[in-house]
């Protein structure tokens, strides 16, 4: 077992566990870092590995967010949390347009935009985006200020823009998402709770449908490195959700816009003019 893989597999899940929560894309990082430090496996295996990372990540939202996901209780016999199942209609609404694209498109969507160019279009766009929103927003009172509030024809718009992050590398899903919430009347907090709560059967499902492409025979480094990658992404997610939903309490989405642009800029200035 080659340590160097390992310590790849470890920095991978660290640049998961921070980007795929906070707007600025997973994904993208992901390609961008693995044009620097290529994980020495086979490209079928890199492909599967950058989706199933994600599953990590979404561990911790389910432990962070456990009974508010739950839509039963057993206190004093087994009881349906009625808004609880309203929340996951509303999300099964918003994940429709993904799953469609996802399941019969995912080849081809990976062979036109998985590429660096897409990224830095997408992270500079949404950069843009997400500072004139919030320059639009600027004083605005939100129309839904909790999960109940979200309109069906909100969850249904909501979907839309998760469903451009699914198609376009380095659009960020939660960014997208949390744009689209907030540009509806959703207030920031309860944007960002949505799309946490919108990644569990999202990645559940994309990870589901990534390995059933791979197949189930796994090597034993691979197994290891796909471990060290999730172990981590799931550790270092629980800080950066923490970390998220008390920045959004002060501040807005503008600084992550502008990260969004410069990082862009940089990459596209590396690629096309430095020939990287």
């Amino acid at each position: 077992m080659d340590f160097l893989e390992l310590f790849k597999a470890f920095i991978l899940g660290i640049v998961e566990g921070i980007t795929e929560w906070l707007p600025i894309s997973s994904t993208g990082h992901m390609i961008l870092v693995d044009k620097f430090m290529k994980l020495n496996v086979s490209d079928s295996f890199k492909e599967m590995f950058f989706v199933v990372i994600q599953l990590g990540a979404v561990l911790a939202v389910v432990v962070l967010y456990f009974d508010r996901l739950m839509p039963i209780t057993i206190k004093k016999g087994i009881h349906l949390k009625e808004g609880v199942i309203s929340m996951w209609l509303k999300i099964i609404v918003a994940c429709i347009p993904a799953i469609i694209i996802g399941v019969f498109f995912d080849d081809q969507m990976n062979a036109l935009f998985y590429n660096y160019q897409t990224v830095s279009i997408m992270l500079i766009l949404f950069g843009i985006f997400f500072i004139i929103v919030e320059n639009i927003n600027k004083g605005k009172k939100p129309q839904a200020n909790s999960i109940a509030e979200i309109s069906y024809k909100m969850a249904v718009i909501i979907g839309m823009f998760q469903l451009i992050a699914a198609v376009f590398p380095g659009t960020s899903r939660s960014g997208a998402t949390i744009l689209g919430a907030i540009l509806f009347g959703v207030s920031r907090t309860v944007a960002t709770e949505f799309t946490f709560f919108l990644a569990v059967p999202v990645m559940f499902g994309a990870s589901l449908l990534k390995i059933l492409k791979f197949g189930f025979v796994f090597t034993a480094s691979e197994i290891i490195i796909l471990a060290i990658g999730m172990v981590t992404a799931f550790v270092v997610s629980i800080i950066a959700i923490k970390f998220l939903t008390g920045y959004i309490k002060k501040h807005d989405f503008k600084l992550f816009g502008w990260y969004r642009i410069a990082l862009g800029c940089i990459v596209l200035l590396y690629f096309m003019v430095l020939g990287g």
